[in-house]
């Protein structure tokens, strides 16, 4: 009866075990090599999306002013300092912090790079074999390696011995005849290949390299150097490497798992290679388990059953928990896999599932805060028409009084008003700018409300010097006349003046002799001003694209204890402070 019992039990095991070990092999070499093959797809994902938010900032190469700095062959420090902001500007709304240097430089060898400002260089761009070729295909972009970043005289004088560079290069073309005047040069670090390829690897020893269109290695990682020969005597430049793929590469000695895919915007190929066995060893350790317990099965199957059955329930169990809280808000929940088994795997994919839907959040929140800048600039590019058909009405009247010169003075003012409110689309200007626009609209003003509006502008120089948002005081001018100085009997005064508050900040203030606030009135604007989000459209919009705009517009640049702040007495006078901060480099 043992004898039989021990037959029944073990032939049936042994079969179950040979169809489990087939079973278990496939299924865990097909997971490995998906799992190797994710992350593959992962590298190459992110070389793509590295180089397509790095070449961003080809966009540079059709600002006007770089064109000017190019195309002439004299600029000004203005003109200088105007484009190195520029740089600032794109490195402060993207967060490029691989890219090392931006530089531009003409077929002359006269450039500007962030690292060295003007420079003039000693060697002929023409020679360099990359800009050649840009020469003949301008609409190109270049990606050069490290291995040949360090190969040529490079132009702008700039070396990296102790860096990696992959240097991104196009051509800058003239924008009526599309000739080309220069090359924009960026310089990449490499250190994300490095950090990618020293903590990434495929079973025990594998490893993941780059190479690039013309089969040569651009990083191979310290752990796969030994191996790069079996790199070298592949040929990955078949018509089969253009589309992601894995296979098993027989050589002399042991077999290879190799896994690769191309990066579709640079052509490079993310190639990853293991030894078969480690891909696999899974799969040979579940063989042997699968022996040692036909052994002791006749001994120990209920206690195996129990223990086999405990092991592959609690991890479920506990991954099952963590998809609950995930489910209902808590993207903190994560599994701390243990082993090497497609469970640990599988928590592990739930891991960076969970990362990828926070880094998705995040994107959405910060793709919002770009979209309420965009609507803030489209009001703030809104000109009220009123004003505008009234000035030019005081204009037909002076002209058919025969008033030309007082026509010449208020056409002037008109213009200088147009061209700074315009500012060439940009957001910021320095306070003397911001002073001479308001003094425009001042002046227009006056000229309509002679007998009702006097002005003074008291602003220290030295504060002039500090940067602020363009159209920022003239609503408040705005706000004055109309609501102020134009429901007063007798003549109206309004007040631009500045201090410094300490060492960070800087307070412009608009102060008008009209009206006033009553207290009821001031505490309700004040309250919306500290919870702009329930204010009504109609609540705080007064002339122009008015005052809340201009709150919401400081305090999304600056910060919330920016602002605006209001002060008056009922029948005497009106003040509206503008605080920002203190930054020369904004």
């Amino acid at each position: 009866m043992l004898v039989l019992f021990i037959i029944l039990t073990t032939i049936p095991l042994i079969a179950v075990g040979l169809v489990a070990y087939q079973k278990s092999y496939t299924s865990i070499s097909s997971h490995s090599k998906a799992a190797s093959m994710l992350q593959a797809d992962t590298l190459g994902r992110n070389i793509d999306n590295l180089f397509t938010d790095t070449e961003r900032l080809l966009e540079l190469s059709k600002n006007p002013q770089v064109i000017h700095f190019l195309f002439s062959q004299s600029e000004t420090y203005q003109e200088a300092k105007e484009i190195l902001q520029t740089f600032a500007l794109y490195r402060d709304t993207y967060k490029y912090e691989d890219v090392m240097n931006i530089s531009f430089i003409n077929l002359y060898g006269k450039g500007i790079s962030e690292r060295k400002g003007v420079f003039q260089s000693n060697i002929n761009p023409l020679r360099n074999p990359h800009f050649q070729l840009l020469t003949q295909y301008p609409d190109s972009v270049l990606r050069v390696p490290p291995a040949m970043t360090s190969g040529f005289d490079r132009v702008d004088g700039f070396t990296y011995p102790d860096q990696g560079v992959i240097s991104i290069i196009a051509a800058v073309k003239q924008r009526i005849t599309h000739e080309v005047i220069g090359f924009i040069i960026i310089d990449l670090d490499d250190s994300f290949f490095k950090e990618f390829g020293e903590n990434v690897s495929i079973g025990k020893t594998g490893f993941f390299c780059i190479l690039d269109q013309e089969n040569h290695p651009i990083y191979v990682p310290s752990a796969g150097r030994q191996d790069l020969n079996i790199l070298t005597s592949t040929n990955f430049s078949t018509p089969e490497w253009s589309s992601r793929n894995s296979f098993v590469l027989n050589t002399k000695g042991q077999p290879w798992f190799v896994v690769y895919t191309p990066s579709l915007t640079t052509g490079w190929k993310v190639v990853g290679l293991a030894p078969l066995q480690e891909v696999v060893s899974e799969a040979n350790r579940i063989r042997q388990l699968i022996i040692v317990s036909v052994v002791l099965s006749i001994v120990f199957v209920i206690i195996i059953h129990f223990f086999l059955t405990r092991k592959l329930t609690q991890p479920i169990q506990l991954l099952q928990h963590k998809m609950r809280l995930t489910a209902s808000g808590y993207l903190e929940a994560k599994v701390k896999p243990s082993g090497n088994d497609e469970i640990a795997d599988l928590g592990q994919s739930f891991n960076i599932m969970v990362e990828k839907i926070k880094g998705l959040l995040e994107q959405s929140i910060r793709e919002q805060k770009l979209l309420q800048k965009a609507e803030l600039r489209t009001l703030q590019a809104q000109i009220n028409p009123h004003f505008l058909y009234n000035t030019l009405d005081s204009i037909v009247w002076l002209a058919e009084a025969n008033k030309n010169d007082s026509v010449i003075h208020l056409v002037k003012a008109l213009s200088q008003f147009f061209r700074l409110s315009l500012n060439k689309g940009r957001d910021w200007v320095m306070i003397r700018t911001e002073l001479a626009h308001a003094q425009s609209y001042l002046t227009i003003q006056q000229m309509r409300y002679r007998d009702i509006l006097e002005y003074q502008i008291q602003v220290e120089p030295e504060l002039q010097e500090y940067p602020i948002l363009n159209m920022t005081l003239q609503p408040l001018i705005e706000n004055a006349i109309y609501h102020g100085i134009k429901n007063k009997r007798g003549k109206g005064l309004i007040t631009v003046s500045g201090y410094a508050e300490g060492h960070s900040s800087v307070v412009l203030t608009v102060t008008d002799n009209g009206i006033g606030i009553s207290a009821e009135r001031l505490a309700h604007l004040r309250n919306q001003l500290n919870q702009p989000a329930q204010v009504e459209e109609s609540d705080l919009t007064e002339g122009g694209f008015g005052l809340l705009n201009v709150h919401q517009r400081l305090r999304l640049y600056f910060g919330e204890e920016y602002g605006l702040q209001l002060d008056s007495t009922a029948g005497e006078w009106t003040t509206i402070s503008v605080r920002i901060p203190k930054n020369k480099g904004a």
